[in-house]
């Protein structure tokens, strides 16, 4: 139990806050913890998981992505267009709006790769061109989806909120089997040692791409997420998920100097920055008061990264010396 725990400390602390927060949270709400309540919470928080899931693949290879927020917004506009009909129209049009996240999430890592530019600049660049993209799509909010198919997505079976099942999947489903594959390890490894990896046979461009791309897999998920429960699409949603996407890795335990973390997290990260959010609401008090507090866990949080990224630098300095 001692080994498991040293093994994902970062993780079992991130629950213990998560449970704590969620604890005050019930406490807290009127209705306490009604279907009702945990839907809505779950709904919220599965947003800003997957929105954080895409950070972390680029994290974890040493880079930050600054256009989740805006491949969110583009993939929102888009499913506003195409997640509107019935059957396999909609089957077709939610693989059409995922492939549109991974496409975008490749041309950053192409970009990155062969054009040898640092991420941040490229996805800043490439963010506000994705920007102009949904604005294009959508100058006002607008469009519409399916409200069965909706439904299905953002309620509950048998008591259990449909996000906590589709988080539960793709745990089981994708990322235990990711963690494990010889792609899973590659990209710890890239995040550890470039140059260790490199030595080691790992085609270091063709994992840096993949891992890029599958950001812009879950940054289209999380468009997708989103549009199920506002069912309209909006391409001003770019900005704060971005931001957030980046606390929450770091609240979840991934270390921004790569090769350090998980997916669970990220997922946990997420969770633990909605509660924040639904406590305030909740607590009473001013509506002014509450994005200052929000800033404040939000710059605390990266501010946490930042440095131990700067420790990571210093200790390979000392050593190069």
């Amino acid at each position: 139990m001692g080994d498991l725990y040293k093994r994902h400390r970062r993780e079992c602390i991130a629950f213990i806050v998560l449970f704590a927060l969620l604890s005050l949270y019930i406490a807290t709400h009127p209705r306490g913890a009604s279907t009702y309540v945990m839907t809505i919470w779950a709904n919220q928080c599965l947003i800003l998981a997957l929105a954080a899931m895409a950070q972390f693949f680029v994290v974890l290879v040493r880079g930050i992505d600054l256009s989740v927020g805006a491949i969110m917004a583009l993939t929102n506009c888009v499913a506003s267009y195409l997640l509107d009909g019935s059957g396999f129209d909609l089957v077709y049009g939610s693989i059409a709006v995922i492939l549109v996240g991974t496409l975008c999430g490749l041309l950053n890592g192409l970009i990155v790769v062969f054009g040898r530019i640092q991420p941040i600049i490229v996805t800043l660049a490439t963010g506000s061109v994705f920007t102009g993209l949904a604005l294009l799509l959508r100058p006002t909010p607008g469009g519409g989806i399916n409200y069965d198919f909706a439904d299905a997505m953002t309620l509950d079976i048998a008591g259990i909120p449909t996000a906590i099942i589709i988080c539960t999947v793709l745990i089981l489903a994708f990322w235990l089997p990711l963690r494990r594959s010889g792609l899973g390890r590659a990209l710890y490894a890239i995040g550890s040692s470039e140059q260790a990896a490199f030595q080691s046979g790992i085609s270091v461009n063709t994992v840096r791409i993949i891992a890029f791309a599958l950001g812009g897999t879950f940054a289209g998920l999380a468009g997708s997420y989103f549009s199920y429960i506002t069912a309209t699409g909006d391409a001003g949603i770019a900005a704060n998920f971005t931001l957030n996407s980046i606390a929450a890795v770091v609240l979840g335990g991934v270390a921004l100097s790569g090769g350090v973390g998980t997916l669970i997290g990220a997922l946990l990260g997420a969770c633990i920055l909605k509660t924040i959010s639904s406590l305030m609401f909740f607590s009473g008090l001013p509506a002014l008061a509450q994005p200052l507090i929000e800033g404040v866990v939000l710059a605390a949080a990266i501010a946490v990264g930042s440095a131990e990224v700067l420790r990571v630098k210093n200790r390979l300095h000392v050593f190069d010396r």
